[in-house]
């Protein structure tokens, strides 16, 4: 894949302070595309912003929360105007609560499906908003989690979230189609960052490790082919699909 496969593509990534969303940011850039970098953490951004211009590539800092649909709206709004068009979202924002489902309380329940499913439901609302009115169609790339399809102790709330996540990606494919919108799921596996390390790297991570068929974490690097593939024109007539990207996981887990 060229390194400029995205070329005069504009982006708008949530969820690009740190970790996955991070790197999604940069990865665009990398190969072409100006971004639009959206989260709550404006100082994370903006260190951000910098690293993206040593790309040569625009990157616009946004504030959001994804759980308000005013927030989303203006965010949507602002990475159109400043970029001139929006082509592209990777719905990235999301949060993970360990706790085992008898003691989830409802605060914690409306936290995690508000920002996983709630938010990117906004998200790409508003964004298919502006790449119907620009009349080129686009790109959504919806992140969801190998636990989109398995499940695992103490994750209730999150694998329920992006199970619906998944359903979400197949029903707006199916509507959006008419009008040149393409939404795909990715679904990493373990990826190594900073947030998740130090589980990966202790005792139940290791043990967990010995499940994974390849016999290894991923790293961000791992995830860029997918991306790309969603991302760009290489997957021009693929909509509506779910791709694992986990060393193997999803088959070995029940």
């Amino acid at each position: 894949m060229s390194d400029a496969v995205l070329q005069g593509r504009t982006a708008l990534v949530t969820g690009a302070s740190s970790g996955l969303g991070r790197h999604f940011a940069l990865t665009l850039a990398r190969a072409g595309a100006d971004v639009a970098i959206a989260a709550r953490r404006m100082e994370m951004l903006e260190t951000l912003a910098g690293e993206v211009a040593k790309t040569g590539r625009k990157a616009v800092p946004i504030q959001l929360d994804v759980t308000d649909a005013g927030s989303v709206g203006a965010a949507a709004d602002r990475a159109a105007a400043a970029l001139g068009s929006l082509d592209i979202l990777i719905n990235n924002s999301g949060v993970a609560p360990g706790d085992a489902a008898i003691d989830v309380d409802e605060a914690t329940w409306d936290r995690c499906l508000d920002t996983n499913l709630k938010g990117a439901w906004l998200m790409a609302q508003e964004s298919a908003r502006h790449m119907i009115r620009g009349g080129k169609g686009g790109v959504i790339v919806n992140i969801a989690s190998i636990l989109s399809v398995r499940v695992q102790k103490g994750t209730a709330p999150y694998a329920i979230s992006k199970a619906g996540l998944l359903q979400m990606t197949k029903a707006l494919a199916l509507e959006w189609a008419r009008y040149g919108i393409r939404v795909n799921a990715l679904a990493p596996g373990y990826i190594e960052t900073d947030i998740s390390r130090a589980f990966l790297q202790s005792e139940p991570g290791q043990r967990m490790m010995k499940s994974i068929p390849q016999r290894r974490f991923g790293q961000t690097e791992d995830l860029d082919g997918a991306l790309l593939f969603f991302a760009s024109d290489a997957s021009q007539y693929v909509t509506g699909i779910f791709l694992p990207v986990d060393g193997g996981h999803t088959l070995a887990l029940a």
